[in-house]
């Protein structure tokens, strides 16, 4: 007898339907699995059948062929356990062919017949809901990711008995232990109001905030960087239901949420380490998964001590500052993660940590040129501000005068996204950062005085075109701070400052 259910596979991001077909028919006893199956799932074949013996299903010694299409892909993990044997208890009489018609089934099967939770379910509910699929069944440790696809009827199994009596009866199977996932966000934690001074800084982590931007923070050992840097996602807006869905299914098929409350509820902000690997940030692996780069998706990026990573990792970051996506290229072929991030980087202006002020810095002209010649001009040229960050005096120090809150600065920003979403409704952006040469043309109009003045910068300082794109942008930002409808020739002079590695550092 012939059955065959639906599962998927995860490629990268993508969501691909596996048909796991099973044939019970005479023959010496055996059993064969085809369809380019790896050493992992092929190894289910055991697991079934141990799991079957284990809870009383036995078999008819018939040869058993458990097949997995297409056949041309590599067919990777311990999700395909529970599909294969739903296949082959249908195929061999105890199941009826027809209850698995529709259904999307993915689970580990252990050798006592036990379900355990695999990676990447979030993304699989979803193709099932796009699929038009009736229901699926799970693993009960994954239920509450399921769940979080709130029109599509998912099932929890804890056992392959379970399993069994939710595909008899489905209308009638209940999920146990389920609870209502809170829609709450818990902003305890770091705050803006803990940064002691720096209002230069915290001006120009407002601005990259609230248009988007990537930003480099560049001062002596001690001044705050990292400390600016960590509380960036607490002024940014609050994560809307699909933007925290997005960021779910990025990190359900990288394996790192939680069973608890599997849904994201706050931006990332992740902070490698500078000794990380090319791959640790691009995403690696023989079918590769999401790396730091797609894990800091709609969140933060944070690059501290910039210069200390490796030029070949620095250089990853060119092509996803610009797409907002990464491409990587292996043998089976393209896989496409998501990379819409703000990049924030920290580093010291040398190898000490304090030049210009000669009085302090005991490094050679040779050292302080190698340490900043790190980072290459084409990535500088893709930080739209660059920002000092002097030590604090102990006179400002001694006053520990708290500043602004994250919450206040969290209102201003959202009201000048607002702004900015409401311009480019009919574009397929949402941010200043994100403008292109085309839209700067048409969005960033400046009065007579502020295009005079960027003339004058441009050529004083010899600009490339780009890095004249990155200053309309981020003064498109001040001026939608300002509420202003043209660009003013104040706004491309505060939007100049934020070019200090056009300065001293890198001239």
């Amino acid at each position: 007898m012939f059955a065959s259910v639906l599962s998927a596979a995860i490629f990268g991001m993508e969501v691909r339907e596996i048909q796991v077909e099973a044939d019970v028919s005479d023959g010496l006893p055996s059993f064969t699995m085809v369809g380019f199956p790896s050493a992992q799932v092929r190894e289910a074949q055991e697991r079934v059948r141990t799991a079957f013996k284990n809870n009383r299903l036995s078999l008819p010694p018939k040869r058993v062929t458990v097949n997995f299409a297409p056949a041309d892909m590599k067919k990777e993990g311990a999700g395909f356990d529970l599909p294969v044997a739903a296949a082959v208890l249908a195929a061999a009489g105890i199941l009826k062919p027809e209850l698995l018609a529709q259904i999307m089934v993915v689970g580990e099967i252990s050798l006592n017949g036990e379900i355990h939770g695999v990676s990447g379910i979030l993304p699989r509910v979803i193709r099932a809901r796009e699929l038009g699929l009736r229901f699926c069944i799970i693993p009960q440790e994954n239920l509450k990711e399921g769940k979080l696809v709130r029109d599509m009827q998912v099932f929890g199994v804890r056992t392959l008995g379970d399993m069994i009596r939710c595909l008899n009866d489905p209308e009638r199977y209940e999920n146990t232990e389920e609870e209502e996932i809170q829609d709450t966000q818990n902003e305890k934690g770091v705050d803006f109001a803990d940064v002691c001074g720096q209002d230069g800084a915290r001006r120009a982590a407002e601005i990259a905030v609230s248009g988007f931007h990537n930003i480099l923070l560049i001062g002596p050992p001690g001044s705050g960087k990292t400390m600016l840097a960590r509380r960036l996602p607490t002024i940014m807006p609050r994560l809307t239901f699909e933007e925290s869905l997005e960021i779910t299914k990025v990190y359900s098929v990288a394996g790192l949420l939680t069973k608890k409350d599997p849904l994201i509820r706050k931006r990332p902000f992740r902070s490698p380490h500078h000794t990380s690997s090319p791959q640790a940030l691009a995403g690696g692996g023989r079918i590769p998964g999401p790396g730091e780069i797609t894990l800091a998706h709609r969140g933060v990026l944070f690059l501290d001590e910039m210069p200390e990573f490796s030029r070949k990792s620095l250089e990853i970051l060119r092509q996803p500052l610009e797409d907002k996506e990464i491409h990587l290229s292996r043998a089976a072929g393209t896989y496409t993660f998501p990379a819409s991030f703000m990049l924030a980087a920290a580093m010291n202006p040398c190898p000490c940590g304090f030049y210009p002020d000669m009085n302090r810095c005991r490094c050679s002209q040779g050292e302080i040129t190698h340490y900043l010649g790190k980072i290459s001009q084409p990535l500088l040229e893709r930080i739209d501000i660059c920002t000092e960050v002097p030590a604090i005096g102990f006179q400002e120090m001694k006053k520990k005068k708290r500043g602004e809150s994250s919450e206040k600065i969290r209102r201003r920003v959202e009201r000048t996204q607002k702004i900015q979403r409401r311009r480019y409704e009919k574009e397929e952006i949402s941010f200043n950062g994100e403008l292109d040469g085309r839209s700067i043309e048409k969005y960033c109009i400046m009065t007579k005085e502020a295009e005079e003045l960027l003339e004058q910068a441009y050529v004083q300082f010899e600009f490339s075109t780009r890095a004249y794109h990155k200053i309309l942008k981020v003064a498109r930002t001040i001026a939608d701070m300002e509420e202003a409808e043209k660009i003013e020739a104040e706004h491309i002079c505060e939007a100049l400052t934020y070019r200090a590695y056009d300065k001293k550092y890198w001239s």
